[in-house]
């Protein structure tokens, strides 16, 4: 099994998640006392969130591309980041280092095509639902995006950065979401993605009439086969 290196922390409540995924998968996997091969560098979300807001994208790739050479020495075969809106430096994160990187909208992109679907609605933070970094990552890929009008959109960005990355759960905030959802496939969407690593706590299969697509763990089952866990390596 080979080693990932995961740069996590933001939030730690979804970080938390992966951390969890991954443990079950290889232990479902390998049986026994399996656990996975994990480097796990936690950032402080308070100064990668206070980057974002000041839109200082250069200081936040350079922040994280640190933290991922620093996981490649300590002995990491691979790279993961446990958040979508921080892929928007994935490219300096991947000139930083030796070892693969494997981005999330990517292995969201291969499960949405697995699954048949060629138009999706997308949620997730504002910069990851209004930047081109995510959309147009996933188009290239022959996937239409649909995402939510502006309202709604600073309505699920509220919810994931005062709710859910404090690991705040609202009923009330799950039916708004629901409510997103059902006007994307209104206007569509044939599968949604969840691409907020935090959303998967709020929301899942069971709050759509159609195919969810939960990054945080599509994310998971790809690096561990990547690891040699299971799937296609």
């Amino acid at each position: 099994m080979k080693t990932v290196g995961v740069l996590g922390g933001m939030s730690w409540e979804s970080s938390l998640e992966w951390y969890r995924l991954a443990n079950e998968r290889v232990r479902d996997q390998l049986g026994g006392h399996h656990s996975a091969r994990i480097l796990l560098d936690s950032l402080d979300f308070a100064e990668v969130e206070e980057l974002q807001a000041r839109g200082d994208w250069d200081s936040a790739g350079a922040l994280l591309a640190d933290h991922a050479r620093g996981l490649e020495r300590a002995g990491a075969d691979l790279i993961v980041l446990c958040t979508n809106t921080m892929h928007l430096v994935a490219a300096r994160i991947e000139d930083a280092i030796g070892i693969p990187f494997l981005h999330i909208a990517d292995t969201t992109a291969a499960a949405v095509l697995d699954a048949g679907v060629r138009t999706v609605g997308l949620l997730g933070t504002a910069f990851t639902m209004e930047k081109p970094f995510y959309r147009e990552r996933l188009e290239t890929q022959g996937i239409e995006v649909l995402v939510p009008n502006a309202e709604q959109r600073a309505g699920v960005h509220t919810v994931i950065y005062d709710e859910l990355v404090h690991g705040i759960i609202r009923p009330e905030s799950r039916a708004f979401y629901r409510e997103v959802i059902e006007d994307l496939v209104s206007q569509g969407a044939e599968g949604v993605i969840l691409g907020c690593t935090e959303i998967e706590l709020l929301v899942s299969s069971a709050d759509a009439t159609v195919p969810v697509f939960p990054t945080t763990a599509i994310h998971v089952d790809a690096a561990l086969a990547a690891a040699g866990v299971g799937g296609k390596p």
